[in-house]
């Protein structure tokens, strides 16, 4: 009886451990491609899931911060998506590598010329921004869904302190601390944007299609999920192993004596 609830009890504890390191993979969220260094230039990655099971994702409207402006934002270019930078006029300017700067991007919105993204699928959204604040420790993105129904979901809710994750977050980019000459992810920003702005082959769009288009479940962030899924499993059954060897150890020592 002993061993039954000692292993009943691994079981929930992993259980819990699950629940607590699986990370919400279905809503918008943003990475960068390497490191995001305070004061450079990275090249990120907006990440959008379909959660429809009847209808596609045709737009992605993604607004960058007004607190932090970011004079230089580039998007990727991608097979069967139109992308349409805007800008706004700053009441300051900004000072970038020596020149005064008099407006920041505010928006980019992507729109699908074709059948966007289908049910089962996610897409991702390169951009090529910065150069990145020194003063904040991250950057908040609000972004908008639409889906071909006419459907709209606001990805724009703040994540406070203390409290439970909101049912539709806005993506949050972290800062890494900068680096010593400042250009962060500067040099593999620009070669991304060098390359998708001088490629004009078809084929060079479809080898794009296929490396941000992929099946959710064989995301990054699945891989991941399933290694923290078998590494807690495998310490569950350990130690409900050890804890049944213990007590039948137990129990032959009281049964000898």
């Amino acid at each position: 009886m002993q061993a039954s609830r000692i292993a009943a009890a691994a079981a929930v504890a992993g259980s819990t451990a699950l629940l607590l390191s699986a990370p919400a993979f279905a809503h918008v969220s943003v990475q960068p491609d390497g490191t995001a260094a305070k004061g450079g230039y990275a090249l990120v990655n907006f990440r959008v899931p379909n959660e429809r099971d009847d209808a596609s994702t045709t737009k992605l409207e993604v607004s960058f911060p007004t607190d932090h402006p970011l004079a230089s934002v580039m998007p990727e270019k991608i097979a069967g998506w139109k992308a349409v930078v805007t800008k706004t006029k700053l009441a300051e300017p900004l000072e970038v590598h020596g020149q005064k700067i008099n407006e920041a991007v505010s928006k980019v919105t992507w729109t699908a010329d074709g059948k966007g993204i289908e049910p089962g699928y996610i897409q991702r959204f390169p951009v090529s921004m910065g150069a990145l604040p020194e003063d904040t420790d991250e950057l908040v993105f609000k972004a908008i869904q639409t889906y071909s129904g006419g459907e709209v979901v606001r990805w724009i809710e703040a994540q406070e302190d203390g409290a439970e994750e909101p049912e539709n977050p806005a993506p949050v980019l972290a800062l890494s601390a900068a680096t010593g000459d400042h250009h962060g992810g500067a040099a593999t920003a620009e070669d991304a944007s060098d390359e998708s702005a001088d490629s004009a082959d078809s084929s060079d769009d479809a080898k794009a299609a296929a490396a941000t288009t992929e099946a959710a479940a064989d995301s990054s962030g699945g891989s991941d999920t399933t290694a923290r899924v078998l590494g807690v499993v495998g310490i569950v059954v350990g130690a409900a192993g050890v804890a049944y060897g213990v007590l039948a150890g137990r129990r032959r020592t009281t049964s000898d004596a």
